[in-house]
């Protein structure tokens, strides 16, 4: 079983128009299609982003019996499927399901005017699942009769961000290895990488699994309970369970995405000025001018194959859960080993700051009953 590449992700979202607003105008995504009842997709409302080649679909439930009702209720906003493209999503399906994957939906067909999609939806990790994408005819459309697509002029400048590179799943204590087996029986996917990574007092296991031609790779990670609590136990308390706390947004010039991006509103983790002092003597000569990486808090790294450049953008969930990487490769196939501490530190000062704004309205809101209740006393 071989998978070409990410086809899609959907996040369930509370408000599609308002999640749509915020990709478009700050990441530079644009409006490709939407669907509703009015195109045969009941109780939802659904409007797909594209840039590049990523697609993003974005759903909220428009009646109380949606699951993507239940999944924001419980999770809040964030993805609910990866869509995997196959070259035949009915094999895909059945080889799924024998390897021990649950049934979601059997295959269906959606054809117009050439075009035709058949897709078959199967169990993921927690509340994620796998929707199986084969794509025939014109590559105009996506879900032919279901999403309407939208007549749209060529972007006037270059797409800064190109397709999706990786997914990165947080599962809790004992899932990891179980969620691996899994995905090497019920998809083929391959164990390609696995590390133990440690920032300060915290642990976390992490493994990578990827499909056979490479084409769709997940890294898994799992928190070490033996040391203290930190921003993954933060996720999964959060996000209440399992769940995509990143996707990473591959480009071909990550210095001009993160200005583009940053004069957009977009904030980014920051790096301390001493992992650049320390630079060249841990890798050595690098492609990008360090002065240019560094104001910008870029983070770079190498491997066997090359090198590639990393930058994580900070949280814009109410419940500090999903964020965006954006990333370059130079031939490198690996994740920024010696990065992940950078990017949980930084990671770890933002929550920090969430946590100390947190703590400090705490008198504040506890005498709000009182407040109103001298303010009802006043108004009688």
């Amino acid at each position: 079983m071989d998978f070409l590449g990410v086809d899609h992700v959907e996040f369930y979202v509370g408000d599609a128009r308002q999640a749509a607003f915020v990709l478009c105008s700050a990441f530079g995504f644009r409006l490709y299609g939407q669907g509703g009842p009015e195109t045969g997709l009941p109780g939802q409302r659904s409007l797909l982003l594209g840039q590049g080649d990523c697609r993003v679909l974005l759903t909220s439930g428009l009646q109380p019996d949606h699951p993507a009702v239940d999944y924001v209720a419980r999770h809040g906003d964030g993805v609910a499927v990866i869509a995997f493209g196959t070259p035949d999503a009915a094999a895909a399906y059945q080889g799924a399901v024998a390897g021990g994957a649950t049934a979601i939906e059997a295959p269906q067909t959606f054809e117009r005017d050439g075009a035709s999609v058949v897709t078959a939806t199967v169990s993921g990790f927690g509340d994620v699942v796998h929707r199986l994408v084969q794509r025939e005819g014109s590559d105009q459309e996506f879900l032919p009769g279901a999403i309407e697509m939208l007549e749209l002029p060529p972007p006037t400048g270059p797409e800064l961000l190109l397709t999706i590179d990786h997914a990165a799943v947080c599962v809790p204590d004992g899932q990891l290895e179980t969620t691996v087996d899994y995905y090497r029986k019920a998809f083929g996917f391959h164990l390609i990488f696995e590390e133990y990574i440690e920032v300060g007092k915290q642990g976390m296991f992490s493994q990578v699994v990827q499909s056979q031609g490479g084409g769709v790779t997940l890294t898994l990670i799992q928190p070490d309970l033996s040391r203290s609590p930190g921003q993954i136990d933060d996720f999964l308390a959060w996000h209440d369970g399992p769940g995509v706390q990143h996707l990473a947004l591959s480009s071909h010039d990550i210095i001009a995405a993160v200005d583009a991006l940053g004069e957009r509103g977009v904030g980014f983790a920051s790096t301390p000025d001493s992992y650049y002092t320390a630079l060249d003597q841990r890798l050595g000569p690098v492609d990008l001018p360090v002065d240019r990486l560094r104001p910008r808090g870029i983070l770079v790294d190498r491997d066997h194959w090359g090198q590639m450049y990393q930058i994580f953008a900070k949280s814009l969930h109410v419940r500090r859960t999903f964020f965006w990487e954006l990333i370059e490769r130079h031939g490198a196939r690996t994740f920024g080993t010696s990065n992940i501490p950078a990017l949980y530190e930084a990671k770890e000062r933002e929550l920090a700051t969430v946590r100390q704004t947190v703590q400090a309205a705490l008198p504040v809101q506890a005498a709000l009953p009182a407040q109103a209740a001298h303010s009802t006393e006043a108004a009688r």
